[in-house]
């Protein structure tokens, strides 16, 4: 449930509707626009009497929200949300160019990559560490030797660095991670989610490959309800009968996802296509689409990669599709 206040509510009017709501052992979202004040309404609404609640003077209108998504809901939270990150603003006409190897493979890899994609206007700084692989005999990232190395690249260049978290016991390690990425086979691994809802981290959530957008929400929506409303959604491509490309990516669901949600969406055409010629125009429609950001794999020798390299551009590539993007942003803003 919603509630909507008249313009002029003072600060003391708000927090004395608040507190009598809470009362009713309800938890009230508070959303502050530049045009209204909009409060959501968390727990058991049948005990709320929807005729008193918008009897009252400052109230303009009381609606039901009827999505199982409540704090990720657009309806409670009408702005788009801005995720911070350093120096960094992901969401509300902010973009991101998140950009760097699949893994980490070697100290000189690492920030030989990361010096590279900032130069060519990545403002952030993506890497894997412990790699979630389909085979067990695959290279499964350097793992807490692999965060290390991360953060001596941010070190070296300032970029905020994103990496993937696989197990709750290994959270401890991402204490200087700037973004915890939730990868798309942990997307309902809901003890994970709601233990990253307890810290302060940004999230990037990635969509499960066979999840719809509604179990998207719902795996923001549990690590929203315990506490931390910093998430960042990530389509990157769902599985269909397609054999060409690795998945199917799924545009339209930057337009769906900030329709119903007012968290930001990136896009990580990588491993979607996975095939480096892909990821170029795959990316540039992302960016005509409104996401709020790419997410790409760029490695400097990507035949010799020991993950993914067959989707990894180089960063000569790189430095020419973040050209072509920001030419698309400009022509769209």
């Amino acid at each position: 449930m919603i509630a909507i206040l008249k313009n002029g509510t003072t600060e003391e009017q708000t927090a004395h509707l608040v507190s009598w709501l809470k009362h009713m052992n309800l938890d009230v979202h508070v959303s502050k626009g530049a045009e209204m004040t909009v409060l959501g309404l968390i727990g058991d609404t049948s005990r709320v009497d929807m005729e008193l609640l918008s009897s009252l003077e400052i109230v303009s209108s009381v609606k039901r929200v009827s999505e199982p998504f409540k704090q990720a809901n657009r309806k409670f939270h009408p702005n788009d949300s801005i995720i911070q990150v350093g120096n960094v603003k992901i969401g509300g006409g902010y973009f991101a160019m998140i950009a760097g190897p699949c893994s980490v493979e070697s100290e000189e890899q690492i920030i030989e990559v990361a010096q590279a994609v900032k130069e060519s206007g990545a403002n952030i700084l993506r890497g894997g560490a412990f790699k979630p692989r389909t085979s067990p005999y695959a290279f499964q990232g350097m793992k807490e030797a692999g965060i290390q190395l991360l953060l001596k690249a941010k070190e070296a260049t300032g970029l905020p660095i994103v990496t993937e978290i696989m197990n709750i016991s290994a959270l401890d390690l991402f204490a200087d991670v700037d973004i915890i990425q939730v990868g798309a086979r942990n997307m309902q691994n809901f003890d994970l989610l709601k233990e990253l809802g307890k810290t302060n981290k940004p999230i990037l959530l990635k969509r499960g490959l066979a999840n719809t957008l509604q179990e998207l929400l719902m795996s923001a929506e549990y690590i929203m309800s315990e506490g931390n409303e910093n998430v960042i959604l990530c389509e990157r491509g769902i599985r269909t009968f397609e054999t060409y490309t690795r998945n199917t990516l799924d545009l339209s669901a930057v337009s769906v996802l900030h329709e119903l949600s007012h968290l930001p969406v990136v896009v990580d055409p990588s491993h979607a296509t996975g095939k480096s010629r892909l990821v170029p125009p795959m990316a540039m429609a992302a960016a005509a689409a409104g996401a709020d950001g790419i997410m790409v794999e760029v490695h400097n020798n990507p035949s010799c990669a020991l993950c993914d390299g067959a989707q990894s551009l180089t960063p000569a590539q790189f430095d020419e599709l973040n050209h072509r993007v920001q030419k698309i942003r400009e022509a769209i803003v």
